[in-house]
């Protein structure tokens, strides 16, 4: 597979209303055109439901000429192109590939209802931001959660949810083993990947349209976010003492993942109780990771 190829190469159904023309590489990016493309439990408990889902897909804009995360959309899309690849159900070649080798026993994506007796299931905290402190941060009234809304993260969080293993939000971790597959990724021990690739996929800045949620460059790679040398890394969750090497992924209600390949160090922080006001969010993830890059 090669990042030109378009979605449809491996995944013809998805070839209608126009999204023959989607590249993998813009589904990595998040600049596919689809952001908040529905597909709901009605539907992703089955191959056939999700691949019925992705044939009544339409496009929000031209695709590659903008960035907008796609929360589970752009996910889906990636696991199915990995189960044609591979042959297998996507869960079973996520673990194949990364998890067994790395030995991560505790970092799942896809939990049966009758191993999720230790999870420990998200919680909604505090209350939303009024307009005022809206104007205050960042001069405007109100911002849009898309798809990523206080009830959507609940529903993830069922038990049946959980079990499915909706990619972009449905894997379940310790801040321990997620941290190990961080480091998996600055040092590759198993040498499970192509050092070239590895060097792409974590450092090669492909993507820095505004984002929409902050308006600053967003600085991915392939399917990660850089630091950055612009000033901006604590925009992005870095805070502001990591390299701009730095490269990883926050997570909705403040979770925070990253490597820093100028100093070798992982840092994760997770918590099930996702804060409603995500100024205090962003805030004090800045802060967090400010204190973990300084370690």
């Amino acid at each position: 597979m090669a990042l030109t190829d378009r979605v449809v190469d491996h995944i013809p159904e998805f070839g209608t209303n126009g999204k023959d023309v989607i590249t993998v590489e813009q589904v990595l990016l998040h600049t596919a055109g689809f952001p908040a493309a529905p597909l709901g439990p009605r539907t992703w408990g089955t191959r056939e439901g999700r691949l019925e889902a992705f044939a009544g897909w339409r496009l929000n804009w031209e695709p590659g000429s903008r960035f907008e995360y796609h929360p589970t959309s752009a996910h889906w899309v990636l696991a199915e192109i990995l189960e044609r690849i591979d042959g297998i159900d996507f869960r079973a070649a996520i673990e194949q590939r990364v998890l067994a080798p790395n030995g991560l026993e505790r970092l799942s994506v896809g939990v049966p209802e009758d191993r999720q007796g230790d999870i420990a299931r998200p919680v909604n905290v505090g209350e939303p931001p009024a307009a005022a402190e809206w104007e205050a941060a960042l001069g405007v009234p109100g911002f849009d959660l898309g798809e990523v809304t206080d009830d959507a993260l609940m529903l993830l969080s069922e038990p049946s949810g959980i079990a499915v293993g909706v990619p972009g939000g449905g894997g379940v971790s310790t801040a321990a083993d997620l941290a190990r597959f961080y480091q998996s990724l600055l040092h590759d021990p198993k040498g499970l990947w192509d050092p070239a690739t590895l060097a792409d996929a974590t450092g090669n800045v492909r993507n820095t349209f505004p984002d929409p949620q902050t308006g600053v460059p967003a600085n991915r790679a392939l399917s990660i976010v850089v630091a950055g040398d612009d000033g901006q890394a604590h925009m992005r969750g870095f805070g502001h003492t990591t390299s701009p090497r730095a490269f990883g992924h926050g997570g909705a209600g403040g979770q925070i993942a990253w490597a820093d390949p100028g100093s070798g160090l992982s840092f994760v922080w997770l918590t099930n109780g996702l804060d409603r006001h995500l100024i205090r969010q962003w805030r004090r993830t800045s802060s967090i990771a400010s204190k973990a890059g300084a370690v």
